[in-house]
């Protein structure tokens, strides 16, 4: 039983929903929460839930190459069959679009359009070179969105947003070099098996050394505070050096996914840097 229910847990992957939560939180808070802090609750709850849910549904459409790459996830492992996990996260992500509509209007109308591509995503973007990983960069840029609109204030969300979606653009890249000899494998057209390792690498280190930039901007221009420089020199740039250093020490398969894990763990350093740059 408790089997079961770590699989299904498992399968929504709950950093990740924890992560979406903070950032809409976040978003929020920094764009100012002048309503009610359900509200704000509610939205990410809801955020959470379809990233939940997102995440299931691309672990069923993907079965046949986790099996090669990641066959210890519910699916490839057996602990979860796929029409349940099919069942559990479609269940998940209507749950999702649900409490969105609940906390409002035009949360429910950005919910259904991210449930939309998360099925176009799992079903063909995931295997085309770059749309895929420009999908989900999008999608998580949008979350800072979500978090603005649900207060009011979608603009004052816009930088954490595009700071985001380079910041994922680039560990998506790596997360499909990493993936690179599954996919050949089982016919998916990604980047590095399209174009090749190398141009795949190169791309993702160019994309961070374009965020390495704009992550001055904010500061520059007087939009975010000192403890925000001081956070992102410290938490976030020498990381980013670290890992374009690395993988081109070594690409291996290993290598480029320890990369994503630290990627990350360090986006929670990006929520701080963001949130004590704006507010203090």
């Amino acid at each position: 039983m408790l089997r079961n229910l770590s699989a299904y847990f498992g399968l929504l992957r709950p950093v990740n929903c924890l992560i979406v939560f903070g950032s809409v939180f976040v978003a929020a808070f920094i764009a100012g929460i002048s309503g009610s802090l359900l509200t704000v609750l509610v939205a990410a709850l809801s955020a959470a839930l379809i990233a939940g849910g997102a995440n299931g549904v691309n672990d069923f459409f993907d079965a046949p190459i986790d099996r090669l790459n990641k066959p210890w996830r519910p699916i490839p492992s057996g602990r979860l069959g796929k029409r349940e996990a099919f069942i559990w996260s479609t269940c998940i992500l209507v749950l999702g679009v649900a409490a969105a509509g609940i906390a409002g209007k035009w949360l429910l109308f950005i919910s259904l359009g991210g449930a939309i591509a998360v099925f176009l995503y799992s079903l063909r973007l995931k295997h085309t070179a770059f749309w895929g990983n420009f999908t989900v960069s999008l999608l998580c840029g949008l979350v800072f969105v979500y978090g603005g609109v649900c207060v009011g204030k979608p603009k004052a969300t816009l930088i954490p947003a595009s700071l985001a979606f380079l910041f994922h653009l680039g560990r998506e890249i790596i997360k499909d070099a990493e993936d690179c000899q599954a996919d050949a494998s089982a016919g998916a057209s990604t980047a590095p098996v399209r174009f090749g390792l190398k141009t795949a690498l190169k791309t993702a280190t160019a994309v961070y050394l374009v965020l390495l930039v704009v992550l001055f901007l904010p500061w520059l221009f007087g939009i975010y505070h000192q403890l925000y420089l001081l956070v992102v020199c410290v938490g976030i740039i020498p990381v980013i050096c670290y890992v374009i250093w690395s993988i081109w020490r070594d690409n291996s398969s290993r290598n480029l996914g320890r990369l994503s894990s630290i990627l990350k763990l360090d986006m929670l350093v990006g929520l701080l840097a963001i949130l004590l740059g704006s507010k203090f």
